[in-house]
């Protein structure tokens, strides 16, 4: 089954992701719904734990199945993945989707070369041969700004730049084609010329190849410059969900306002403050009851009856836009001047 184009391409609908330690469950995603339309990029943007890479990595079917408990449906192109056999999804991996870890050292093995650890996923895939793999191990190397990939392709990691290893991930992620590519804070480690040629050519690739991207990060700055659509998580649960421009300039989540808050503005008055969210995410083994920012949220007393300790707030989406928070428009009209004087993007 191949969905329309008016079809999303990724369709993730309740997804629960549950880690069983000796201390108890990890509830690490827990009730997350989006979609992806073909061509377009998701950003999931969040603190360290929120659950942006579990959600990510149990697409791909990565979690240990002996430990983890996975509820929900994942639909990637009409064809479901929660449940779905090892074989169907080492066919999926590498072919249709593929991912773009962080740490590009850590990723490749240090033991082969560059073009080796290509060409063995285009191997793989289509039965090609050694020869065939070089060539095309080349041809990536060429297309994503390695100079003389004729001779780098035969180097080690080692001997590649911060920025020539993550762009060598790129080729091996892109060597065949996918459809759907998961990005893991691809531009953490990079100094900022480098993050920005690699982000202009993941939007070059998503032209050339049609590709769908998800892109995780925890700098609203990259969504602003690589995301048409922008996730924001917190404590393995969506908080709010919009257009870019939408979520940029009229954040409707408190945590959202304290993730722009916390960010230097080049359109702002030089003057204003940075404003640090205060407290630290919250246990995934024992999180707070209701809204799981609660307790780190300057406005949770203004919500009547203690709410927001509570009672978890629905999130409801009109038109791709909404967001999981008990105060009402007006409240939000408010609070959203002071929260992010002088943010907007």
């Amino acid at each position: 089954m191949t969905s329309t184009d008016s079809q999303p391409f990724l369709s993730i609908k309740d997804l629960k992701v549950h880690f069983s330690t000796e201390d108890g469950t990890v509830k690490a995603v827990d009730g997350l719904s989006f979609d992806l339309a073909r061509g377009k990029t998701l950003g999931i943007v969040g603190e360290s734990g929120s659950g942006k890479s579990v959600t990510n990595l149990t697409i791909l079917g990565l979690h240990n199945p002996d430990s983890t408990k996975v509820e929900g449906s994942i639909e990637l192109d009409g064809e479901e993945l929660n449940g779905a056999s090892e074989k169907t999804l080492e066919k999926l991996r590498g072919n249709k989707m593929a991912m773009i870890f962080q740490d590009a050292l850590a990723s490749l093995s240090p033991y082969h070369t560059i073009g080796t650890q290509i060409g063995e996923v285009y191997r793989k895939h289509t039965g090609a041969s050694k020869a065939e793999a070089r060539a095309r191990a080349i041809e990536m190397l060429k297309r994503v700004g390695i100079p003389q990939p004729d001779s780098r392709v035969d180097n080690y990691p080692h001997e590649f730049s911060g920025g020539m290893r993550q762009r060598a991930m790129i080729a091996m992620a892109l060597v065949c084609d996918p459809k759907l590519l998961i990005a893991d804070e691809p531009t953490t480690a990079l100094d900022v010329t480098v993050q920005a040629q690699i982000m202009d050519l993941l939007k070059d690739l998503q032209q050339e190849f049609g590709t769908s991207i998800i892109f995780i990060t925890h700098d609203l700055g990259v969504i602003a410059d690589i995301a048409d659509d922008v996730l924001v998580m917190y404590g393995g649960r969506c908080v709010e969900r919009g257009p870019k421009a939408e979520v940029l300039r009229a954040p409707q989540h408190p945590y959202t306002w304290g993730l722009l808050g916390s960010m230097p503005s080049l359109e702002g008055p030089v003057d204003v403050p940075l404003t640090p969210i205060p407290g630290s995410p919250p246990s995934l083994l024992n999180p707070p009851s209701g809204c799981r920012f609660h307790p780190r949220c300057a406005f949770a007393d203004k919500v009547e009856g203690g709410k927001c300790a509570k009672e978890r707030p629905s999130l409801e989406i009109m038109d791709g836009r909404g967001n999981a928070c008990h105060l009402t428009d007006d409240q939000r009209r408010e609070f959203l001047s002071h929260a992010v004087a002088g943010k907007a993007h």
